[in-house]
């Protein structure tokens, strides 16, 4: 027989399946002896009162053993002699677009700007020994996309566009723990990410597919009104074209205005990448002064607020994760956080931003919010001395109009100045920040403080550019056979959701192909 129960469970329990067994043996008058195995469908942890508790969904194997798998495979096939569709990029968006078009018959062709998962490790390390970046190899461009060095994070509220479990049970086909598919906010960690990718690209290759790292696209080749192919590292390859290139590819927005496809400026947000200790995140989210303890992981945190008439709140929290320089070229400061798989680290982070508008910014036409972005980015770098070395400023220091006279140690491996961020940032996106933060110490006490650490400037929230498709067939209004995919286009919003709408344009071109 199978049940599946759900159990509310200190974490002591919930940390120890022969724990597990024996509270549901207890509660649910089962004989222990008759459990043979127990698998957890779903796991979240309640630490909205002093007692923290964890929710369980469980299945119960009583009197026989399991014979259902963890997660449900799929078959890809060879595509070798298919008609081939052109992916650019090599994100989420465009991993799940290539896998999706091998499982509805057709041949992936896979242009990827920047170096394959591993050999990016080589050059982001040089960021910090040299100050300097590889306009083509960073933490945005790259196999993997901006999502395969900040954390793996698959939690989204994107549920109407397609299947969630779909994309995670994709992933733990190729590799990642199915913890994903029972944790209320999964995650792959950055260190199990890039292998992960890796058995993607295989899975593209071994079905006949093609994949071409530091190729980038230049131009579309256009006739009659049709995206027939695109040119890229001096090669012509033939096929529509899902264009999927992540929300840093400024050359990209600046090439398709220039030829006149259509696409409109898109509100984001911007702000810092605020860091904790995490010991101190425990302490508040755990209501403890021992904070996690023995059987809790590091503590998660989630605020939003309205600040006249925009949004204030936090944005991809890592908990005991750190801050990296996620520049894609000079003369720019951008920062971003990541955490490997145990979220072992001293120190939490997440960014905090404002959500900022066209209306809100100076300037005219559908580049105004990207010129917007350019304009924070380098004159971050002019404050952080021309090197990635990024202005910070103490929390309260921030909130108070205050210089910080020194600053706290950091994750932060190319180094902090110290700076005036209340001076130099946006008026609007200071003063708002300013009051959200606090807001935010209001509601969780000990959060606003000296200890906590700002680092700009945080701007790559999203694409600053949308290109706009049609909503039925998800092709460019302004030529057939492009489709605009995934955050760079304006349409996801992180790895899940890239993924959803990855697989989406894929479905979309088989369509065209076969009608």
């Amino acid at each position: 027989m199978i049940s599946e129960f759900q159990i509310r469970v200190l974490p002591r329990i919930a940390a120890n399946d022969e724990e597990i067994k024996k509270y549901i043996a207890d509660d649910k008058g089962i004989a222990l002896r008759s459990i043979t195995a127990i698998r957890i469908l779903k796991r979240s942890i309640d630490a909205r009162q002093r007692s923290i508790f964890v929710n369980l969904k469980v299945k119960v194997y009583i009197n026989e053993k399991p014979v259902d798998a963890a997660f449900t495979s799929i078959e890809y096939k060879s595509v070798a002699d298919a008609q081939s569709v052109i992916v650019v990029g090599e994100g989420p968006a465009g991993l799940f677009a290539a896998l999706r078009l091998i499982e509805l018959g057709l041949r992936p062709i896979v242009l990827e700007r920047g170096k394959n998962v591993r050999d990016r490790k080589v050059d982001l390390a040089q960021i910090t020994k040299t100050q300097m970046v590889d306009s083509e190899s960073n933490y945005s461009f790259g196999e993997g996309g901006a999502g395969a060095y900040s954390d793996g994070k698959l939690y989204t509220r994107s549920k109407k566009r397609g299947s969630v479990d779909r994309i995670l049970n994709i992933f733990c086909q190729h590799g990642a723990s199915t913890d994903i598919l029972v944790d209320a906010h999964p995650h792959i960690g950055t260190d199990k990410l890039p292998r992960v990718i890796e058995n993607m690209r295989n899975t593209i290759l071994d079905c006949g597919g093609e994949v071409h790292h530091q190729t980038k696209m230049t131009q579309l080749i256009i006739k009659n009104d049709t995206v027939v192919g695109c040119i890229a590292g001096d090669k012509e390859f033939i096929g529509p074209v899902i264009l999927a290139t992540g929300h840093s590819a400024r050359d990209v927005y600046r090439y398709l205005n220039e030829a006149k496809i259509e696409i409109e400026a898109k509100g984001i947000a911007v702000g810092v990448r605020l860091e904790h200790p995490s010991t101190l995140i425990d302490q508040i989210q755990y209501h403890s002064k021992q904070g996690r303890g023995d059987y809790l992981p590091a503590a998660e945190y989630s605020f939003v607020n309205q600040v006249d008439g925009r949004g204030v709140y936090s944005f991809c929290m890592c908990p005991g994760g750190f801050v990296v320089p996620a520049a894609t070229g000079p003369q720019q400061i951008v920062v971003n956080g990541m955490s490997p798989s145990n979220r072992g680290g001293q120190w939490s982070n997440s960014g905090m931003v404002v959500e900022t508008r066209p209306e809100d910014v100076d300037g005219e036409g559908p580049l105004k919010m990207m010129n917007f972005q350019e304009e924070m980015e380098r004159n971050c770098w002019l404050q952080g001395n021309m090197k990635q070395t990024a202005p910070a400023q103490r929390m309260a220091d921030f909130v108070n109009n205050r210089l910080s006279y020194d600053l706290p140690r950091s994750s932060y491996a190319p180094g902090l100045i110290s700076s005036p961020l209340h001076f130099w940032m946006p008026k609007g996106v200071v003063s708002r920040l300013q009051q959200g933060f606090k807001n935010f110490g209001k509601l969780s006490h000990g959060f606003l403080t000296n200890e906590a650490t700002m680092i700009a400037v945080e701007t790559r929230t999203s694409a600053p550019v949308r290109i706009l498709r049609d909503p039925m067939t998800l092709q460019s209004p302004t030529v057939k056979g492009l489709f605009p995919c995934g955050e760079g286009a304006g349409f996801a919003g992180g790895i899940v959701s890239a993924a959803i709408d990855g697989e989406r344009c894929a479905e979309c071109v088989a369509e065209t192909m076969i009608s």
